[in-house]
């Protein structure tokens, strides 16, 4: 009893000490549900929901504790430190997070909405049924998992992040809210709001392995449990006797079971192994390709993993700028550093592309142009509303998000689309519009 006395008043602490501190700074086969009319507390500037489901992160030190249960506190700090871990951070880390957790809960308890908060293991169907809005304490990574599991483009997904000091979390709400929980509810429940709709890839494939269980890539990270997002799920699990087949191939046919919010890859397991692979754009004819992996983003995955491989530095700019001058004549300030960072920022910038266009982002890395004399060739970098991968690959995957990969070897092909009503419903508060000009 005094034990959990103790640990209630740190977290009192450290979350006034935060709060101080940020201020200063199913679907399978091919069979979807979703609703065609907007329920009544969804309706444009209204927001009056009756209950809403908190998905809140399994913090590290949540689950070391639970990786060890018959370890004491003192057994525990000793354990962490033999392996390189700070037990005093990670525990900082925790009350934070706590901190966050329980504050939104209170204020939306406070405002009469009923509410149930869970870990992602009682993340479930009957769980989200439930809700009107699912609400996430966490990070991206908590974010996705929510993602994952919403197929109904009428429930509301909002995320608060609940360490801003440690991670920006680009998919939650202004990092300002984590502190003013209510201001971000009071805006909501004034409808001092504007819905956003986030595109998502869906998936089909069409070959002979595509209901072998996926590998889940975050079960990997064992000491980063809490940012594993997807569960596996029966129908993930279980091999198909019966499926429907391709008309066109005469293979088996298969919509997976998730939609991918930030990315798709499509490459070789191997990253020093050259992905070999059929690609069509749009209506374009398709050509085979060597290179080290397609990936295909929406809007919302432009600001992640394309946008890196895609940005350029300032040492790349100073270099490019300089050759233009030389071969030009040209009187550029290629030595003046805020007139490079200036140009860089401002190429990089292009890249995002507005979440809600129901298009593609796609990035061919590192093309390969197996010879100098064919005319065919694909931009590395374009925009499309279908991609279709035909697999010539010898250990290949399909990767949703960064956590789920799916075997895609040779034969195996991959039809990418976006559609109207796999949209993520979120929120941007009024006030807090990103002043982002997209070019495309």
């Amino acid at each position: 009893q005094q034990k959990n006395n103790n640990n209630s008043v740190i977290m009192s602490f450290f979350t006034c000490k935060v709060t101080s501190l940020l201020k200063t700074g199913a679907i399978c086969g091919c069979k979807r549900n979703y609703a065609t009319v907007s329920p009544s507390h969804l309706e444009a500037g209204y927001f009056k929901p009756q209950r809403v489901l908190i998905l809140t992160k399994l913090s590290r030190y949540e689950f070391e504790k639970r990786r060890h249960p018959e370890l004491t506190e003192r057994q525990l700090e000793k354990c962490l430190q033999t392996r390189g871990s700070d037990y005093n951070i990670l525990l900082y880390h925790h009350y934070i997070h706590k901190g966050v957790e329980n504050t939104v809960n209170s204020v939306f308890t406070a405002a009469g909405i009923e509410t149930r908060t869970v870990y992602r293991f009682d993340y479930s169907d009957p769980n989200i049924n439930w809700a009107d809005v699912i609400v996430t304490t966490g990070g991206d990574g908590t974010y996705l998992l929510a993602a994952s599991k919403i197929l109904d483009r009428n429930k509301p997904l909002i995320g608060f992040n609940s360490d801003p000091t440690r991670s920006k979390g680009q998919l939650c709400l202004p990092q300002k809210y984590s502190v003013d929980v209510k201001e971000a509810l009071d805006k909501l429940l004034k409808g001092k709001f504007r819905w956003t709709f986030r595109s998502r890839i869906r998936v089909t494939l069409i070959g002979d392995d595509i209901y072998k269980p996926p590998v889940e890539l975050h079960a990997q990270q064992l000491h980063y449990h809490e940012y594993r997002y997807l569960d596996m799920e029966p129908h993930l699990r279980t091999l198909k006797d019966d499926v429907p087949l391709c008309s066109e191939t005469g293979m088996a046919r298969r919509v997976l079971p998730v939609l991918a919010l930030n990315e798709v890859f499509i490459g070789e397991c191997v990253s020093a192994r050259v992905s070999y692979m059929e690609l069509s754009f749009d209506d374009v004819k398709g050509i085979k390709q060597k290179c080290s992996g397609l990936i295909a983003s929406t809007g919302t995955g432009s600001t992640s993993w394309t946008y890196n491989v895609n940005k350029l530095t300032e040492q790349n700019m100073e270099e490019i700028l300089t050759i233009v001058k030389e071969e030009t004549g040209f009187k550029i300030q290629d030595t003046d550093r805020n007139f490079v960072r200036k140009i860089t920022n401002k190429f990089n910038q292009m890249l995002i592309t507005d979440p809600e266009v129901p298009k593609m982002v796609y990035t061919i890395r590192d093309q390969l142009i197996s010879s100098p004399m064919r005319n065919e060739c694909i931009k590395p970098r374009g925009f499309a509303k279908c991609i279709r991968v035909k697999s010539r690959c010898f250990d290949a995957c399909l990767v949703i998000d960064g956590g789920l990969s799916f075997t895609f070897n040779d034969g195996t092909r991959a039809l990418l689309e976006i559609h109207d009503e796999d949209a993520l419903r979120t929120v941007t508060l009024h006030g807090d519009l990103t002043e982002v000009s997209f070019k495309h």
